[in-house]
């Protein structure tokens, strides 16, 4: 699975920017009788089942109109989502091409996914201004998604209408961060580092040399549960390489959080995060100095200047914990 600077460069809802997540090619949507073009047929799109459950979506066996359809389907009571916010949510998605339709993703049964930072056009006029605990089933056509040149990545034509039912589970501020007590600043032979609220951290290093081990200082000690392996984390970083002693990543310049599954197999972060994090409590600003052998080996991360022998130094805010499934 993806490694840390897979997962933090790909920003927007988990499978359809992800390459697909798995889903099955099979089409698991019921059909309508009807197999003319229509341009109402976005409408005819519907979805029935009970919050947080995978839904049971009927798309027609029609040509998709091309229209942008969104349809509340639970009106949930909670926090309402803005721009600037990130949301964690389960949701199925569909391709809808020509008169056939097929599921591509499918997160219910398995864990949430952080949904912020740049959208589609479609899933940004869906989502905004929806609360939590709402259902959200969004018909998005190419104009509103992927466009005429569509993403062949991703398997998008110009003409795949793309067909979402979103649960929206919690809603994170693009400002979120550690709300516990500080306990340390590091220093030492560590970097020392330095904040203000709702803001990124900066680092300061020493002139000494990086420890040969991995090593996780906590820096501001949260009163949540402790992260257990197998969670969804939510979280927000900055990294640095310790050798230049440049910012090479930062969830905070992208504007949402981000979430990975802690201690996946295969791993979808660094093992340097899988051991340093679990245990750690929500609410919590852990520094990871992280050795090659934790971070990305002897290959090292060309793309983000990071080499074999590179060691790595992250101030990760722990936002929340979500249990799968």
């Amino acid at each position: 699975m993806r490694r840390f600077l897979a997962l933090i460069a790909i920003p927007l809802l988990a499978c359809v920017v992800l390459a697909g997540c798995g889903g099955s090619s099979k089409s698991t949507a019921s059909s309508s009788a009807s197999a003319a073009s229509s341009p109402g047929a976005n409408t005819a799109v519907t979805a029935t089942g009970a919050f947080d459950k995978a839904p049971k979506v009927t798309i027609p066996k029609a040509n998709a109109g091309n229209s942008l359809t969104v349809k509340t389907l639970i009106q949930g009571t909670g926090t309402t989502l803005t721009k600037k916010d990130a949301l964690a949510a389960n949701f199925v998605l569909y391709f809808w091409q020509g008169t056939s339709s097929s599921l591509k993703a499918n997160t219910y049964g398995g864990s949430p996914t952080v949904i912020g930072g740049t959208m589609l056009p479609g899933l940004e006029s869906a989502l905004i201004g929806k609360k939590v605990g709402s259902r959200v089933l969004a018909v998005i056509p190419p104009a509103d998604g992927y466009g005429t040149s569509g993403n062949s990545q991703l398997g998008i034509t110009g003409s795949t209408t793309l067909v979402f039912v979103i649960d929206v589970l919690k809603v994170y501020s693009d400002t979120a961060g550690a709300t516990g007590t500080q306990v340390s600043n590091g220093g030492g032979v560590l970097p020392t580092v330095s904040a203000k609220p709702g803001s990124a951290p900066t680092l300061t290093f020493p002139s000494s040399t990086p420890p040969s081990g991995l090593v996780t200082k906590t820096l501001v000690k949260g009163d949540g549960p402790k992260v257990a392996k197998g969670e969804y984390v939510i979280a927000q970083y900055v990294g640095y390489i310790w050798r230049t002693k440049k910012l090479f990543g930062s969830s905070w310049s992208s504007g949402s959080p981000f979430g990975f599954i802690i201690g996946a197999s295969p791993a979808q972060v660094i093992p340097g995060w899988d051991k340093g994090l679990v245990g750690q409590t929500v609410g919590s600003r852990v520094m990871l100095s992280v050795p090659p052998a934790q971070g990305y080996g002897s290959a090292g991360a060309s793309q983000a200047g990071i080499t074999g022998t590179d060691t790595l130094v992250f101030a990760v805010d722990i936002i929340d914990a979500l249990k799968q499934g």
